[in-house]
């Protein structure tokens, strides 16, 4: 589990993050949402360790990652897997390659032992028989595979994810949905997903913040963003007219029983 307590983050004097208090399950799909500028890349990346916020706490499974020294952070990070919003595969690697390069950089394993990981995680993702082409010569969908089982080649307890479907079409973005929820409940992972993918956070989102200008305005999950009387949760969530007609579609059901 990681909690972030009080979380302040100001860049140029402009605060970005505003007293964020949140806790994040293990082996459920803990979802960030919000506009743009709403604070969520910030939060995550403080999170992550690539931002320092000014104050607040930062605890994974009860430690809190701000007061480790270089070698915890370093043992840390051994035991968080990313998923970039583009993939980040290397262009010059095969499949198989890219899926290795973690474990080469981070373990002491042998070739073999290396390769017989890689093959696993490859399976896992579905991509048997692709671990020698390389990146630019699958679609869109099989690289965010080959990036999500290179991050979870090093079997990570954290699982963080940075727009996962961005250019995905609806169908391969569901797949993709699907794999990170399924991968989490089978590994037990702590997964932050940052989305403003309508279909990700009625989809897979099973516990759900929405930040807005820097400040935690509603917390819960899918089922409950219908329920919501939250303004501008429902301003964001439902601003397509395919999602406000379910909503509506369901507000209808709900007065009629």
């Amino acid at each position: 589990m990681i909690e972030v307590k009080n979380i302040v983050k100001s860049f140029d004097g402009k605060t970005i993050l505003r007293d964020i208090s949140a806790r994040f399950e293990t082996g459920k799909t803990n979802l960030i949402i919000g506009k743009s500028g709403s604070g969520k890349t910030v939060l995550m990346k403080s999170i992550v360790g690539l931002i320092r916020p000014e104050a607040g706490e930062i605890l994974y499974d009860g430690k809190n990652v701000l007061r480790m020294d270089a070698q915890e952070v370093k043992a840390l990070r051994c035991e968080i897997g990313m998923l970039f919003q583009g993939s980040a595969l290397f262009d010059s690697l095969t499949v198989l390659e890219n899926v290795m390069f973690p474990l080469k950089m981070f373990t002491r394993q042998s070739s073999a032992e290396r390769e017989k990981r890689a093959r696993f995680c490859l399976e896992r993702v579905n991509l048997i028989g692709a671990d020698r082409q390389y990146p630019s010569e699958i679609s869109g969908g099989m690289q965010k595979r080959v990036a999500i089982a290179r991050a979870i080649a090093l079997n990570p307890k954290y699982l963080f994810c940075d727009e996962p479907n961005s250019g995905l079409d609806p169908q391969t973005s569901i797949l993709i949905d699907e794999l990170v929820r399924d991968i989490t409940r089978e590994y037990n992972i702590t997964t932050i997903i940052n989305t403003h993918d309508m279909s990700s956070v009625l989809g897979i989102g099973e516990n759900i913040i929405f930040l807005d200008r820097g400040e935690k305005v509603w917390e819960g999950n899918s089922d409950g963003i219908f329920a919501s009387t939250n303004e501008k949760l429902n301003d964001f969530v439902f601003a397509s007219n395919l999602f406000k007609a379910v909503k509506e579609y369901i507000d209808d059901r709900n007065t009629k029983k």
